[in-house]
């Protein structure tokens, strides 16, 4: 048994000050006086969170999931760890099948070999197909040439790995498919889309749950013609945002509160860029440039992110109202909830599993822990 003590331990619903924080390979609870056997971790008045959960992510150091590269995986979630990421859904491009079928292929291998106890890094919890099933109006840095129709059958092939998929919903055969893949247990985002507001809270009702990366790459709110956006405003699905002050306006972050709440989800969208220095980066078999905090295609369109998932948890905090224990949240439990994870996952929550952090008021993190065992 292990007990972190002096620390400002992050619940879903406040901070605890005062209390010792016991667990071994799950959380077993709060305590004023830790028991005589426990090991124990002083964490000298910093931060102790769960660990973070980013089900947006293409790349991190070099690496990038599309490239169908074990080494690469490992690199990514080893490197994630020291941004406070526990769990992630590495996330694919819009690519040709095949090389998608041998991106899904080593996910799927990499993904077993995250959970043994001796893995270096942040645990993999299947991936996230960002396409093939876009509409080409709305493709923003992805391959106009891969987009295809829906057709579940193309994905259900993987559904082993294949936790979300990113599609628009007014693309022929789009209802359908949604039907199908949810019914399968793969969770369904409208992203990447020119639909207008019927069509998505159509594809919502057929069992669609969120929307990618909002306000980005889908028609915008107007007061005729709400659109994708207004969609993902007024209805009860998550909403992915990309909190790194470039994609969204931060001004816009205490509106996503207010209206989202517990269904506000914090994602990086980072590519193979993040965490190495400015400079040309391959994205999907495209060529990005990357100047500080944006990332761009050589006309201009806007490809990714460097972000990095605890920054956009204190973006949040410091543009928002919202004290740390909420941003941290939309990191955390949101995710960890909106893929069904949440009895185990996103939590110091009694009985989830021991994946903690501890942060610096500026949100770096100190140390990670991956059910239990201390991983940074």
């Amino acid at each position: 048994m292990q007990a972190i003590v002096n620390g400002r331990i992050l619940l879903p619903t406040g901070e605890i000050t005062g209390q010792a924080l016991l667990f071994d390979n799950v959380i077993l609870g709060l305590c004023e006086q830790p028991p005589e056997n426990a090991q124990i971790i002083d964490a000298q008045g910093r931060y102790v969170a769960p660990g973070l959960i980013d089900t947006h992510i293409h790349g991190y150091l070099g690496a990038d999931a599309s490239d169908g590269d074990a080494d690469g995986l490992r690199c990514m979630a080893e490197g994630l760890l020291r941004n406070g990421v526990t769990s992630f859904l590495p996330t694919t491009m819009t690519i040709p099948l095949p090389q998608l079928r041998s991106a899904f292929a080593v996910i799927r291998s990499i993904m077993t070999e995250s959970a043994r106890p001796d893995f270096r890094g942040a645990q993999i919890r299947g991936c996230h197909a960002e396409g093939p099933c876009i509409a080409p109006a709305r493709k923003g840095a992805q391959r106009e040439d891969a987009c295809l129709l829906p057709d579940a059958g193309l994905l259900l092939q993987d559904a082993d790995v294949i936790r979300l998929v990113t599609l628009a919903p007014e693309l022929p055969g789009a209802a359908e498919c949604i039907r199908t893949l949810t019914a399968a247990g793969i969770h369904v985002s409208l992203g990447h889309t020119d639909c207008d507001l019927s069509t998505a809270l159509d594809a919502l009702a057929a069992g669609a749950d969120r929307f990618t990366h909002t306000f980005n790459a889908m028609s915008p709110l107007h007061h005729r013609q709400p659109g994708a956006v207004g969609a993902a405003l007024i209805s009860e699905a998550y909403c992915e945002l990309i909190a790194d002050c470039f994609h969204v306006h931060p001004g816009l972050f205490a509106l996503l509160d207010k209206l989202k709440d517990e269904k506000l989800l914090l994602v990086s969208d980072c590519t193979r860029a993040g965490g190495m220095p400015d400079g040309q980066y391959d994205l999907g078999g495209q060529t990005i440039t990357v100047r500080g905090a944006e990332c761009r295609l050589a006309d201009g369109t806007i490809a990714g992110s460097v972000l990095r998932l605890n920054e956009a948890v204190r973006n949040l905090r410091d543009r928002t109202p919202m004290p740390l224990y909420r941003a941290v949240r939309c990191a955390s439990e949101a995710p960890a909830r909106s893929l069904g994870l949440d009895a185990h996952k996103g939590s110091l929550r009694t009985s989830r599993d021991a994946d903690i952090l501890l942060m610096n008021e500026d949100c770096s993190v100190e140390a990670a822990w991956i059910k239990g065992v201390r991983k940074l």
